[in-house]
């Protein structure tokens, strides 16, 4: 539930006037069902009403805040759903009202705050859809809404509507690096790759954006859009055969023949206790030289560690500081583009004994 302030200086005092020049006012059965609560709650709601039904002089915005106290109140005695009915009724009876889309969202964060996720996102849709937009204390309930709905929604579909309006109509309220990236990621979801790779390219744009748990995330993505852009012409759909053919290039000593079958973006040589993502695991080197110094070596079979993703090749005899190399195969993940995926690629490169 949002905390409800103080009533302004100017609503208050015109609700002194109006007791002072008339004393309580009657109130209908309907509005009786509103007066709940401890005798000041009760009492309080009772004023509140009384200003609201004879102070037509009131702004909205003025109005805004006596409604807003209401609420509060009924849900201060233990009363919310009293309070939701009052909400939902008052926009149905005063559907000129401009403040109707800002009732709708206070009932829609109520249910949201307690577990009516199903019921709050029909609330927030519909402020969003026959409400137009307004800022009350600075905050955009179309901004709050949609933020609300990307976490809510089950639909792909949807919630790339809902980053889009925000990227598009919110950018100076949010990270938008952060939020180009999650609408990559709905992109993605319903298969539209060339729009999801221009959405992550747009987030590389913001390299100071961060998304919790992914402290690597900007060098993740520029991995994979480096891919999307290479030909991706060196995978394979046999790993049988990419690695018969690399022992057949390691046999001969030929570098030219072996480097064919490297793939040529995101290869990585590191030790087993580096991370992919260490900067240096990407450093070119010469492999050739290391070939031709001495025989280089290999196991028969794959380790036995390797599994239906990941495959290693012992392979040694390469320096005299650094002996042995794990040559390191993984399936290719790339749905983008149907033909390669799932295929095979030679990806990198261990340094020493597995750990």
């Amino acid at each position: 539930m949002r905390h409800y302030p103080a009533l302004p200086v100017k609503v208050a005092a015109f609700i002194v006037t109006v007791f002072v020049a008339t004393g309580l006012t009657a109130f209908n059965g309907s509005e009786s069902y509103y007066i709940v609560g401890d005798r000041e709650t009760a009492s309080e709601l009772e004023k509140l009403f009384d200003v609201l039904n004879n102070a037509e002089e009131l702004t909205a915005r003025d109005r805004s805040v006596v409604i807003e106290q209401i609420a509060a109140n009924l849900h201060r005695a233990g009363r919310p759903e009293r309070m939701k009915v009052f909400l939902t009724e008052y926009v149905e009876e005063h559907r000129d009202d401009p403040y109707n889309g800002y009732y709708l969202l206070l009932v829609a964060q109520h249910y949201d705050s307690n577990g009516g996720g199903p019921v709050a996102r029909h609330y927030y849709e519909r402020l969003l859809t026959n409400y137009p937009d307004l800022e009350v204390r600075g905050e955009s309930i179309h901004f709050q809404a949609l933020q609300r709905l990307v976490e809510l929604t089950d639909d792909d579909q949807d919630r790339l509507e809902y980053y889009r309006r925000i990227t598009e109509d919110y950018r100076d309220k949010v990270d938008l690096g952060k939020k180009y990236f999650y609408l990559a990621r709905s992109y993605e979801n319903i298969g539209l790759w060339h729009d999801a790779y221009d959405a992550y390219r747009k987030f590389l744009e913001h390299p100071e954006s961060s998304v919790p748990g992914r402290p690597d995330l900007h060098r993740e993505i520029e991995a994979k859009v480096s891919f999307y852009d290479s030909p991706r012409d060196w995978t394979r759909e046999s790993l049988d055969d990419l690695v018969r053919d690399i022992k057949t290039a390691l046999s001969r000593q030929s570098p030219n023949q072996l480097l064919r079958h490297r793939a040529k973006e995101n290869f990585f040589a590191m030790s087993w206790e580096q991370q992919e993502s260490d900067f240096n695991s990407r450093i070119e080197f010469d492999i050739g030289t290391f070939m031709q110094r001495r025989p280089v070596r290999y196991s028969r079979d794959l380790e036995i560690s390797s599994n239906a993703r990941e495959a290693y090749l012992r392979t040694w005899n390469w320096s005299y500081r650094i002996n042995t190399w794990y040559l390191y195969f993984r399936r290719v993940d790339f749905p983008a583009d149907p033909e390669i995926h799932n295929n095979w690629e030679w990806a990198g490169v261990y340094f020493g004994e597995q750990l």
